[in-house]
């Protein structure tokens, strides 16, 4: 897709509408977009190439908004492969271009590209370097950990423009979800999931990157995934504000249940029920075993409070709550609130392997009293889940 963004910027990115997993693990119904932009100034600059997937159609797309003109630079701001798979390519199609990326950016892209040459093709950028095109400039902005160690954003004052990398990227192909957030129906529910799962583990950096940008007179956010951004711009930096501090964005009760026979799954349902008699403004259940990973890793962070509901298994505990735990583990879950509801025929161990996992946490507190149900819950164990829902709501 070549889309013309004003008289001397295109867009020249590619849709994937038949990728199956996104790194290989994240499902994209609506699939993804690979964004790349270029600069026709006085110099010419590509901005960032796509994935070997949707490279022909990108070359097209290139060849095309260049319209005879041969790019003076090949700017990356993010090495992942989904963004600079065409970089040999585009180096050997135009030898006079040179390549625009971090130090770190440089010294990494022989470990992609076996055979490149870079002998007198490189300009290295750092915070505050200024790449003059003509009428448009970029200035580079170290984004370190967002979410490689090489990410560079730009800042063309011209357009008031962000070139954010990954930063502000959502999953979606933009035939599906909108060229433009406003057009974009629920931008933040796949924005959300995508930050959580690919970018949340850095909340720091963000944060860092964030206060750069608040400096700046932004007017249009262009990421490297999903919707340009134009119109709102403080709610889309204010939903990144709360997600990198790690604060609540939504107040209400989410509850993981990892159930082996449906009867730790009853229970908490019925536990989500008792909540919702008393008053919870939000409570949502996801069963683990039949839902999205990665949406529960987003609801888990979204939400003021927790629920973990598991099975015993093998003396430890069930599969695909150990899966969740860990996964909350790598992406720096924290500042919350979680309690605990465990199930076991004949020795329960749910319960201590949880307390196990959460104990890595950082400022993560376990709600008193943990409760144990033995194969299926009976009208006995309705007062110790009564309990369980007040302590919840108190905490």
């Amino acid at each position: 897709m070549v889309r013309e963004l004003n008289e001397r910027v295109k867009y020249i990115g590619a849709d994937d509408l038949d990728l199956d997993l996104f790194e290989s693990q994240y499902i994209v119904p609506e699939g993804v977009s690979y964004n790349s932009y270029v600069i026709l100034d006085e110099k010419v600059a590509v901005l960032d190439t796509v994935d070997q997937r949707k490279g022909e159609d990108w070359l097209k797309n290139l060849a095309e908004a260049l319209g005879g003109r041969k790019p003076d630079y090949l700017v990356v701001h993010h090495l992942e492969p989904d963004h600079s798979a065409l970089v040999a390519r585009v180096l050997s199609d135009y030898p006079d271009a040179t390549l625009v990326a971090s130090a770190k950016a440089i010294a990494m892209l022989p470990q992609f590209f076996e055979h490149i040459s870079l002998q007198g093709r490189t300009l290295v950028v750092k915070e505050g370097d200024v790449l003059s095109l003509g009428s448009h400039s970029l200035q580079f902005i170290a984004a370190p950990m967002v979410h490689w160690p090489e990410v560079m954003m730009s800042y063309d004052a011209a357009d008031g423009c962000l070139y954010s990398a990954d930063g502000f990227g959502k999953f979606g192909a933009l035939s599906k979800c909108g060229f433009y957030g406003r057009d974009d129906d629920d931008w933040a529910c796949e924005a959300r999931r995508y930050y959580f799962n690919i970018v949340g583990k850095f909340g720091v950096q963000v944060q860092a990157v964030l206060k750069k940008a608040a400096a700046l007179d932004i007017r249009t956010i262009r990421p490297l995934h999903g919707p340009l951004l134009e119109d709102g711009l403080d709610y889309y930096t204010g939903l990144y504000d709360i997600w990198s501090k790690y604060d609540v964005e939504t107040e209400g009760i989410f509850i993981a249940c990892a159930s082996i026979h449906g009867g730790t799954l009853a229970a908490a349902r019925k536990l989500a029920d008792i909540l919702k008699a008393k008053g919870a403004p939000r409570v949502e259940v996801s069963d683990l075993s039949r839902s999205d990973f990665a949406e529960n890793v987003e609801d888990a962070f979204r939400h003021s409070k927790l629920v973990l509901a598991a099975a015993s298994y093998d003396g430890g505990l069930f599969t695909p709550m150990y899966e969740f735990l860990h996964r909350l583990q790598i992406k720096g879950y924290t500042r919350r609130k979680v309690a605990l509801l465990e199930n076991g025929s004949w020795a329960p161990s749910a319960g201590r392997v949880m307390k196990e996992m959460i104990g890595t946490m950082k400022d993560v507190d376990i709600i008193a009293p943990a409760v144990t149900i033995r194969s299926r819950m009976k009208e006995s164990d309705l007062p110790a889940l009564e309990r369980l829902a007040d302590a919840i709501l108190n905490a």
